[in-house]
């Protein structure tokens, strides 16, 4: 998966939100644009390519604020799903807050 290939389906208004990821950002208060601005800014840190039911990658990026946010998405080809979004915690995540601690 290729971040360019995924920040294409925002500029082609082909993007979903899972319920799920709408009630967590709203948990979190992580607003739609802080997702769009770390995806379209942001890189591909980890790739799940056998995730069901389709393939997804999570995204490291910041908000608008500048922010470190983790996105969560995957696509059947046709459209982007936003599966979840949070902010990582230095629990699970190294001070780079792009690699997980073993």
């Amino acid at each position: 998966m290729k971040i360019n290939d995924l920040q294409l389906f925002f500029e082609k208004n082909k993007v979903l939100w899972t319920s799920h990821c709408l009630q967590r950002m709203g948990e979190r208060d992580i607003k739609r644009a802080d997702v769009k601005n770390c995806i379209l800014n942001g890189e591909i840190i980890e790739d799940y390519p056998d995730d069901f039911p389709n393939p997804s990658c999570l995204i490291f990026g910041a908000t608008s604020e500048n922010k470190i946010l983790h996105v969560v998405a995957g696509t059947d080809g046709d459209y982007l799903y936003i599966i979840t979004a949070y902010y990582p915690s230095k629990n699970k995540f190294e001070q780079d807050m792009k690699t997980r601690r073993k």
